[in-house]
């Protein structure tokens, strides 16, 4: 097969979404497939270029949009969409490329478009809530896990907090943007021949949220049952890969608690002092990561006389490294998460996890087995107090978390199953 992957993110300097796309490229690559990268990139005006990561051709698309909130969103998505569609057709044609696959938000609108109008197969992969919320998050207050309803003038603020913007709530036009916005992405989604949802989360919302998922759409040709539209199918990660990123001198010569991720509302990382405090850990906890909550969060640290170190943003191998020697890996996030990464690949190695069961969790932890779950600060902190006093829980823990990653969610696997979707989609073809 001859395929085209259009994603928003791509390595080197990418987050997860990369990481998963290049991952999939490269199994796809090993089982003989041939594959084109087409990168979307909106924002600064520069040129389209095409260039090579480890031998997989990228091809970059460029689109122009202004910093001014609001209008730089119209950019992103309405503009492109329309503007990248005939390049991507192009692109297909000159490629002979049998299918396309939209890999996120900025990317798989334009890519289904792009393939009805080239008369082949497309596949949208769903790795967060970007069809059924606007910010693409479904957080609906800090002090919950539950997922927002949905936008509505009644659900527009929920105790202060504006769920769909400040100019959201100051013009009836706003409103109406952001539902046509969200009612062009779930098109584009039902004008896919198969959604992959990376964990049953997202596909449970997306089912509830988007009802017509579920029902057949005879207009699409290479789709053949309605159950067969919408699959589960994880983020890949190359467990080995990880494995041999790590360096066997260890970071730190103690015993330390991790933290790993972006330091930021939604990853809950406001909530790892009164963790830290109430668990009584005594070990240091290294925070691997930046973002805008790292002020605030180092000076809570300070003040709370326990044992916080900041590293600061890691490469793959730094990150690798500080989950290798770890005794735990704590997971405050209150998402509500897709598919974590981070959680996946400290399963890889072997790393015991506490964490809050959020989003698609669940997927990659099974409680009291590969991991322990909770629902709540105070629960976190005494899983937290749990692993530091029980090493034989912890190896327990870590094993099975290790064996969990290898069977479900190793790349060479991963890419097995979107090769055989892709397979059928292209049987299906008419001739």
């Amino acid at each position: 097969m001859n395929v085209l992957l259009v994603t928003d993110s791509f390595p080197p300097v990418c987050g997860g979404s990369g990481w998963s796309t290049y991952e999939l490229a490269a199994g796809l690559r090993a089982r003989g497939h041939d594959v084109t990268i087409a990168r979307v990139t909106a924002g600064g005006s520069r040129s389209d270029a095409t260039m090579e990561y480890d031998g997989l051709e990228v091809v970059h698309f460029h689109f122009y949009a202004p910093p001014v909130p609001g209008i730089r969103n119209y950019f992103k998505n309405e503009r492109l969409y329309s503007r990248l569609a005939p390049r991507l057709e192009k692109l297909i044609t000159e490629r002979r490329i049998d299918i396309v696959h939209g890999q996120h938000v900025l990317s798989t609108p334009p890519s289904v478009d792009a393939a009805r109008r080239a008369g082949i197969p497309s596949v949208a992969t769903v790795r967060d809530y970007w069809p059924v919320c606007y910010r693409s998050d479904l957080i609906h207050t800090s002090r919950t896990l539950a997922l927002c309803p949905g936008c509505s003038k009644a659900a527009a603020v929920h105790h202060g907090r504006p769920n769909i913007g400040a100019f959201g709530l100051a013009t009836v036009l706003v409103r109406k943007y952001l539902r046509a916005n969200l009612q062009r992405k779930q098109g584009a989604l039902l004008a896919a021949d198969a959604v992959i949802a990376v964990s049953s989360r997202i596909a449970a919302d997306l089912g509830d949220r988007i009802p017509a998922l579920s029902t057949p759409n005879v207009a699409q040709p290479f789709r053949a049952t309605p159950a067969s539209r919408l699959h589960i199918i994880p983020n890949p990660v190359n467990t080995d890969a990880v494995r041999a990123r790590a360096s066997s001198v260890r970071p730190h010569a103690g015993a330390y608690a991790l933290y790993v991720g972006k330091l930021a509302p939604n990853k809950g990382t406001d909530h790892l002092p009164h963790v830290v405090a109430a668990a009584q850990l005594d070990w240091p906890l290294v925070i691997v990561g930046d973002g805008p909550d790292r002020a605030a969060l180092e000076r809570i640290a300070a003040a709370s006389g326990r044992d916080f170190r900041f590293t600061g943003w890691q490469d793959a191998g730094q990150t690798a490294t500080w989950m290798a020697h770890a005794a735990m890996l704590v997971f405050p996030s209150r998402g509500p998460e897709s598919l974590s990464r981070v959680l996946i690949e400290a399963s890889a190695l072997g790393l015991p996890i506490a964490a809050m069961n959020t989003g698609g969790t669940a997927d990659i932890i099974t409680d009291e087995v590969s991991g322990l779950l909770s629902k709540s600060a105070d629960e976190l902190a005494t899983d937290v107090k749990r692993l530091r006093s029980d090493a034989e829980l912890r190896r327990r823990l870590g094993e099975a978390a290790a064996a969990h990653a290898r069977n479900t969610f190793e790349a060479s696997t991963v890419a097995a199953r979107v090769a055989a979707l892709y397979e059928a989609l292209l049987e299906r073809r008419p001739r």
